[in-house]
């Protein structure tokens, strides 16, 4: 039986590779974003992420329209670079909304059939950041954190049921998130981070994501891995 996945975030960047992967293996993708994915055969829930109730509305439309759920990827996020005494309350609960918050409520939403089912796997898009950044972006690796960490308790809470929960922390990726923000100087400097001695590429962490999903992934809860290219090593 294919996999039914749903993937928040997954119209552009990271979240269109994630989206591409499993696709690729034969499964049924719902794709839950503010616009909708420039092609594919992915099913589109507009939603918005600020809105608990509208995002459980559409966690509720994709699971129906799938028929269940198998696989959810929280993959929807935002950046902004800003100093410590630069950022506002609002720029705050913004950035902890959207990358935190958003994915308690889908973990919420759709825990209660994964955990009926006795199985499923969830797979939540962090970053390096969680484990290495702040300086310019204290709220964006805050906000990272507390999906590692909601990670965590996803895993210890549901495992008992056959639910798997894991994050994957990119680092270095070029897309369109974060591009006002860098140079080609920059490029240069990161890539000299990495004993690979490149950025990556949203195929990186699709792969890894898709693994994670699999059975051959089943033994991993709990986990917050490195897709860095070696520039973050624990």
């Amino acid at each position: 039986m294919s996999q039914r996945v749903i993937v928040t975030g997954g119209s552009g960047g990271i979240g269109a590779a994630i989206v591409e992967r499993f696709a690729a293996d034969g499964a049924a993708v719902a794709v839950l974003d503010r616009r909708a994915p420039s092609g594919g055969s992915a099913s589109f829930f507009a939603v918005d992420l600020l809105d608990p109730l509208d995002t459980r509305r559409a966690v509720g439309e994709a699971i129906e329209t799938l028929g269940g759920v198998d696989v959810l990827v929280n993959c929807a996020g935002i950046f902004q670079h800003a100093s410590l005494l630069d950022i506002t309350v609002d720029d705050w609960d913004r950035v902890l909304d959207i990358n935190a918050r958003a994915t308690l409520v889908t973990m919420q939403a759709v825990a209660p059939v994964m955990l009926e089912a006795g199985r499923g796997s969830i797979v939540n898009i962090a970053s390096m950041a969680a484990k290495h950044g702040g300086g310019g972006e204290g709220h964006y690796a805050a906000s990272k954190a507390a999906v590692v960490a909601l990670t965590r308790a996803g895993a210890q809470e549901w495992g008992c049921h056959g639910v798997t929960v894991n994050a994957v922390c990119p680092g270095y990726v070029l897309t369109e998130m974060g591009a006002d923000t860098r140079s080609e100087a920059d490029v240069a400097a990161w890539s000299a981070k990495s004993p690979l001695g490149r950025l990556g590429i949203p195929e990186d962490v699709a792969g890894v994501t898709h693994f994670l999903a699999s059975p051959a992934g089943g033994y991993l809860t709990g986990q917050a891995i490195n897709v860095t290219g070696g520039m973050i090593m624990h």
